[in-house]
């Protein structure tokens, strides 16, 4: 095999397939980067056996040629030597040949590495999905999507299913749900659906599999596809796809979750009452258990306070909009920070049914989002 490619684009694709390896996989071969040289260009794939990604590098864009491939075959290198030396090596182009024996050499400018290449034979072929389901939805949605859910996975390993993001579809809307059993973040999003028969719910993607997704895709508006299949989902884009196995088990109902009547709403700014909460965690971090209290004071002002019995205490006021009984009440305020960090909208409401049951936090600009919180009781 022997192609020379240009040093940028090799290095993006390249990056983008590291993504997918892991150090500590049970199976040598998967520790390595697959390279396929064919008629077309490069193909490029890495794997930990949860996620697969595969790149194309095609031999000419726009008139302009990227790959010039003068001897087809293929290779599998380590990705951890091999991601390192494409970044570093100091030309604008690189070559590589492979010799006998998989004996890889990798030249750019005034630079020459030698590196053992393992056989390509031995590489796990990617799964083929079935396609004739799928849908679609812009890649900056899906970025927002992930981001605004993938915070509130579990990490704890006693329950997988909760570890992973839940997906099903109602009509041409896409529910997207992630819980820890402390809160849950729930975001929807239009689709489009190339067949009106599509439908599923019980979709648990891994939450580490959307977090490498959404360091991939971009932040624009052209669509991504989306394939699920009973134990694989797959999002296709232009020369890049992104395989990842499924969770096994029933993920809960959280639909019946959300409550529907309020007692008390406050409508508060996020930005100030965030920089509140971050300043009233101070004291409470190292109880190790994030404890805030809020309580109503009138119909427009609310007092947060925050005590460590070894450190101190601290109090502030915050003003608001009430509607409602008076109300009190305690919570983690680590959790109610990080939903206020993907939250794109400058005021919201907190909804409260009591002081011991599940409370909802909305943004007031948009109605596709929601987190619910449980209380923290405090004797």
């Amino acid at each position: 095999m022997r192609f020379s490619i240009d040093r940028d684009r090799f290095v993006h694709d390249v990056q983008n397939v590291t993504k997918a390896v892991s150090s500590r996989t049970t199976i040598p071969i998967l520790t390595g980067i697959k390279i396929v040289a064919h008629s077309e260009g490069l193909t490029l794939t890495g794997s930990d056996s949860d996620i697969s990604i595969e790149t194309f590098i095609p031999k000419e864009e726009e008139g302009s040629e990227i790959v010039r491939i003068e001897e087809q075959g293929s290779i599998v290198l380590q990705a951890r030597f091999f991601a390192e030396i494409v970044k570093k090596l100091p030309g604008d182009n690189i070559e590589l040949i492979v010799q006998d024996q998989f004996a890889t050499t990798i030249r750019s400018g005034s630079s020459v590495f030698n590196l053992n290449g393992l056989d390509p034979e031995e590489y796990p072929r990617l799964p083929q999905l079935e396609e004739d389901l799928l849908f679609r939805l812009p890649q900056d949605i899906l970025k927002n999507v992930i981001r605004q859910t993938v915070f509130a996975v579990s990490t704890q390993e006693t329950r997988p299913v909760l570890t992973g993001v839940n997906l099903e579809t109602e009509d041409s809307v896409l529910i997207c749900a992630a819980t820890d059993s402390h809160r849950l973040a729930m975001r929807k999003a239009a689709i489009e659906k190339n067949d009106e028969g599509l439908t599923f719910s019980n979709v648990v993607i891994p939450g580490k599999s959307l977090t490498e997704l959404s360091k991939i895709i971009d932040d624009n508006n052209e669509l991504i596809d989306v394939v699920v299949t009973e134990n694989q989902i797959l999002f296709k884009m232009k020369n890049l796809l992104f395989f990842s196995r499924l969770l096994e088990g029933k993920y809960p109902v959280t639909k019946s979750m959300i409550p529907t009547q309020s007692k008390t709403t406050l409508r508060l700014k996020t930005k100030p009452f965030l920089q509140t909460l971050e300043r009233a965690l101070l004291l409470s971090r190292e109880g190790k258990n994030n404890v805030i209290n809020l309580k109503t004071l009138n119909s427009n002002l609310v007092e947060i306070t925050s005590i460590s019995p070894e450190v101190g205490k601290v109090t502030e006021n915050i003003e608001t909009q009430m509607q409602g009984e008076e109300m009190r009440i305690s919570f983690n305020g680590k959790n109610i920070i990080d939903a206020l960090k993907v939250m794109d909208s400058e005021e919201f409401d907190i909804v409260f049914t009591g002081a011991m049951s599940p409370f909802v936090i909305r943004p007031i600009e948009h109605d596709h989002y929601l987190h619910l919180f449980s209380p923290v009781r405090t004797y």
